[in-house]
């Protein structure tokens, strides 16, 4: 039996043990030069240090370009020194001509490094004039300037001098122009005043988009207004029996305590249908139904059931039949639902006011007045919001019409005055639609008809001719 071998005679046998004393001279020693007696691993700083030194003598710092910058780098994170490294590759690639140009700068400096490369490649090549060649390309040519590019860079400042003075004396002469064409749009400008700032923390404002809301829908009011003569190919109507339907209508408006809007719509509804459609004497009545009974649908959050309005026609015409009438008149009109209601154009402009409420008041009963009245059909519902605002203010004394109110309603005084006298005309005259008349004159209303009735008598020969009043043939003998 062979005698055991001890743990010291192994150990040293053993060449693949990473634990023992390493005898054999490897390719790493070699490349140090020497190897260590005691069979030690050397300390990595030489080897550091050797590709360091080996590294920044390949760098071709010159050029610049992305490959050395990353070279460089890599031997900083290698080192453990990665902020030293990344400045080194920072201000070679600045040497290289890779500078921020300045206004006072003449030259293109992004064209220096390629220049001077290609100076390196072709000694005999000449730069171009003009191009910055040779000038951005290290700090010794800066200092080596030719007179050549001294002269170029001073005469470049003067011809832009002239192109500029030019320029200048162009748009002047546009300004002029335009100065002497509007300057009364210019200080109606300047005195406007914002208000739509305080509302850009309300998501429920939009002010980000209301000016463009409201230029939609006054393009769009012109596109569902009624025709004012369609009572002309009406055999068995007239406006006076109109007069009376608008004015149940509100009766049963109020009953159903409904919102303004639902009005508004219900009749813009009827005035559509009446000039697409021929109708009878005994349907006007059906026609009005179920026009507030769709606009309620539009409008309201829970709208009445169709037996309800069954009920207030004194079961006149029966459920089916308003059904029926819902569907053929939504069919007449495409569907089409999007009437701008005047309610919003008063609220846009009751923003300019301060939300007044007794001028908003006075100004929901003059809108309403173009209900009723069908010379004011003719007239988009942004004119009439406007001119009902106007003549609330004027009766209140609140101040007259400035630009920031004529800027939020979009019309000016002289654009209110048609619609203006024709409000005035109306409540000059004597009374026609009771319901009408009675609702407004209730203390939750503040009265409104009443007031407004008594500044018009009192004021109606300053404002009005006696010219325009034209006598209805419905109107009562009895004022009130």
């Amino acid at each position: 039996m062979p005698p055991a071998r001890s743990l010291r005679s192994r150990a040293t046998m053993n060449e693949n043990d990473e634990n023992g004393p390493a005898t054999r001279l490897t390719r790493a020693k070699a490349a140090l030069g020497d190897a260590p007696a005691d069979g030690a691993k050397k300390p990595l700083q030489a080897k550091r240090t050797t590709t360091t030194t080996t590294g920044g003598q390949g760098r071709r710092a010159a050029l610049g370009d992305v490959s050395n910058v990353n070279k460089v780098d890599a031997g900083g994170v290698k080192d453990g020194k990665k902020g030293v490294a990344g400045k080194v590759g920072l201000t070679t690639r600045t040497t290289a001509g890779v500078q921020k140009p300045t206004r006072t700068n003449s030259t293109r400096t992004a064209l220096g490094s390629r220049d001077t490369n290609a100076k390196k490649a072709v000694p005999d090549a000449k730069p171009r004039q003009g191009s910055g060649a040779g000038v951005m390309g290290s700090t010794q040519m800066k200092r080596s300037k030719s007179v050549k590019d001294e002269s170029l860079k001073s005469e470049e400042p003067p011809l832009k001098r002239a192109h500029t003075v030019k320029k200048s004396v162009a748009v002047e002469e546009e300004i002029k122009e335009e100065t002497t064409e509007a300057p009364v749009n210019e200080a109606m400008d300047a005195a406007v005043e914002d208000l739509d700032i305080e509302d850009l923390n309300d998501p429920l404002m939009a002010a980000e988009y209301v000016v463009e809301i409201f230029e939609y829908l006054q393009e769009l009011e012109m596109v569902t207004l009624p025709n004012p003569e369609y009572i002309e190919h009406q055999p068995d109507l007239e406006w006076k029996m109109r007069g009376i339907l608008v004015d149940w209508l509100i009766e049963v408006h109020t009953r159903f305590r409904l919102l303004p809007e639902t009005l508004f719509l219900a009749v813009n509804i009827i005035d559509r249908f009446l000039s697409a459609e021929v109708v009878a004497l005994d349907r006007l009545q059906l026609v009005g139904v179920t026009a507030m009974f769709i606009a309620s649908k539009y409008e309201e959050v829970l709208s009445p059931h169709v037996a309800n309005f069954s009920h207030v026609a004194d079961e006149t015409f029966s459920d089916k039949e308003i059904l029926d009438a819902e569907r053929h008149v939504l069919a007449t009109l495409s569907y089409n639902m999007s009437f701008p209601n005047p309610m919003n154009f008063l609220r846009r402009i009751s923003k300019a006011d301060n939300y007044d409420i007794q001028t908003r008041t006075l100004g929901k009963y003059l809108m309403e007045i173009s209900l009723l009245d069908h010379r004011f059909m003719s007239f988009p519902q942004s004119q009439i919001a406007a001119a009902a605002m106007y003549l609330a203010r004027l009766i209140l004394e609140r101040g007259p019409w400035d630009a920031t109110l004529a800027h939020y309603a979009g019309y000016t005084e002289k654009e209110i005055d048609p619609v203006f006298r024709l409000m005035i005309d109306y409540l000059h005259r004597p009374v026609s639609h009771e319901a009408f008349f009675k609702k407004y004159a209730s203390k939750k209303f503040l009265k409104a008809s009443i007031l407004t009735r008594q500044w018009a008598k009192k004021y109606h020969s300053v404002y009005i001719d006696s010219s325009l009043s034209e006598p209805y043939s419905y109107i009562k003998d009895s004022d009130q």
